[in-house]
């Protein structure tokens, strides 16, 4: 691959999102010497989505030290588990310290992208003119398009209303009548803190979910001046931190069995310990298996519940009402502010810009029967082109941080392989047949399939084409490398 600009202007690597995907995929590029490289992003900083996801409340529900890129530490995380402002500093000094602002091209969106066979090259199209590009990797990851519930009369409120993540923060929301509709892992963090300074919180539950303590805290000043001074003691709590979360999937996390009776014992020992109230412990301890949806991790939402100023629903909404949220029983809530706290539309995410490989193929019609890529990362069909964060790469036990690395050093193999002239690699459909095929045999006895819930990891046909269903360590054995015998090198 060429390591000088091409004299034309072709980059050598397009990639698209600055978030922590993104920058990493960057830094590992310019260590590798490959290049010429850019960087498009649609917002007006670097983050993904901790830059736009400035709820009240928000922050990480894994470890600090594990929750940041092993080649880019940071000594001084303030908490156990950082909150967003701090990420979001993080990854702008990643960017900074790696001298990767230049490669970044702000507010520019990516609008589609077409092979072109004759050239060997993807031609990006975004909303600021064409990039040419021999290969392009997606960072744009899948929490970045907020799902919206389909509630008859959603656009008929006459309050201030917006999803957590883009939230409005010129609406003072001080003394007023508010709505909170979702109990997911930004409902979690969100409701504490509202519930305190809102006249009167009503939160719309239609499923609990498992909740376990977060026992966040301050990291003492003495523990973060011995990670500065001794970089291994550091390591070692990073090392302690992953093993601490990767044996729950060694031992079948992601599979109902004991381990699985053993954490709901601990869960709903917490909501007990939490909620006195029989009643209301009843409407918030789950009718499904846990980990069957995302757990959270929360030692404030229980005690926020039980506040005068809280109520807790958990009838059916019939509609959306300009007063408020009238139910399908017929009673009313009224509202002078909404607040929907429902997550992210993750497929939609990754197809909102066309995508075009051989022989006019779209990425849309190659998934028409559900999103499937090889190791998550490559398409048959579509050369040069990877994603990060794509289809069965996702954890719920682990940090992410952790599959991004795995990822970024298995397209730095791919890179590598159009050295020497070659102009184009590209998986055979017959390899990312069989590892598709592989991941549905071991979704069938997973958690997420066997748990009795219904949950944003599955597709409109029922399959989670979303998370992987094993470890990372087993995720690090089969997609480290860039097995060459699976690609096609032209």
């Amino acid at each position: 691959m060429s390591r000088t600009p091409d004299q034309d202007g072709i980059l050598a690597v397009l990639i698209v999102g600055a978030g922590f995907s993104g920058l990493a995929m960057a830094i590992r590029c310019r260590q590798s010497g490959i290049g010429p490289l850019a960087i498009i992003e649609k917002g007006e900083g670097v983050g993904g989505t901790w830059r736009e996801n400035t709820y009240p409340g928000a922050a990480c529900d894994v470890p600090s030290h594990l929750y940041s890129l092993s080649f880019a530490p940071k000594a001084d995380w303030s908490r156990l588990y950082a909150r967003q402002p701090e990420i979001e500093g993080y990854l702008q000094d990643v960017a900074r310290d790696h001298d990767l602002l230049p490669l970044i091209r702000f507010r520019t969106t990516l609008v589609g992208a077409t092979w072109d066979e004759a050239r060997a090259l993807w031609r990006v199209e975004t909303d600021r003119g064409e990039i040419l590009a021999r290969s392009m990797v997606s960072a744009a990851g899948g929490l970045h398009h907020p799902a919206l519930p389909d509630i008859p009369g959603r656009g008929d409120f006459a309050g201030a209303n917006f999803h957590t993540a883009a939230w409005d923060h010129g609406v003072d929301l001080t003394g007023l009548r508010v709505g909170v509709i979702g109990t997911g892992a930004s409902a979690i963090q969100v409701v504490p803190e509202l519930a305190g300074r809102v006249g009167h919180l009503t939160l719309f539950q239609r499923t609990p979910p498992w909740i376990m303590p977060k026992d966040d805290r301050p990291i003492p000043e003495a523990r973060k001046d011995r990670y500065a001074r001794v970089p291994i003691t550091r390591w070692l709590e990073r090392v302690r931190l992953f093993w601490r979360l990767e044996v729950p999937a060694l031992v079948g996390f992601t599979r109902v069995s004991k381990v699985t009776a053993r954490a709901e014992a601990m869960a709903r020992h917490h909501l007990k310990k939490a909620v006195p109230d029989k009643a209301l412990r009843k409407k918030l301890t789950p009718g499904y298996r846990f980990g069957c949806k995302r757990v959270l991790l929360s030692d404030e939402y229980y005690p926020a519940l039980q506040r005068e100023n809280v109520t807790l629903e958990t009838g059916a909404i019939g509609r959306i009402v300009p007063e408020g949220v009238a139910m399908a029983d017929g009673s009313r809530h009224a509202l002078d502010a909404l607040v929907f706290a429902t997550g992210f539309d993750v497929v939609g995410g990754f197809l909102r810009a066309e995508v075009i490989g051989r022989e006019g193929r779209r990425l849309a019609d190659a998934w028409a029967d559900g999103m499937q890529a090889y190791q998550g990362i490559t398409v048959a069909g579509f050369p040069n082109y990877f994603i990060l964060l794509g289809p069965n790469t996702g954890i719920g036990h682990n940090s992410i941080i952790a599959m991004i690395e795995i990822q970024v050093n298995h397209v730095l193999g791919c890179l590598r392989a159009l050295d020497g002239g070659k102009r184009s690699i590209e998986v055979h459909a017959g390899a990312q047949a069989r590892f598709v095929e592989r991941i549905r045999r071991r979704m069938k006895a997973s958690i997420w399939q066997a748990g009795g819930c219904r949950s944003w990891y599955l597709d409109g046909r029922g399959r989670n084409t979303t998370l992987w269903p094993d470890s990372v360590l087993a995720y690090r054995r089969s997609a480290r490398r860039a097995r060459l015998a699976d690609y096609r090198v032209e």
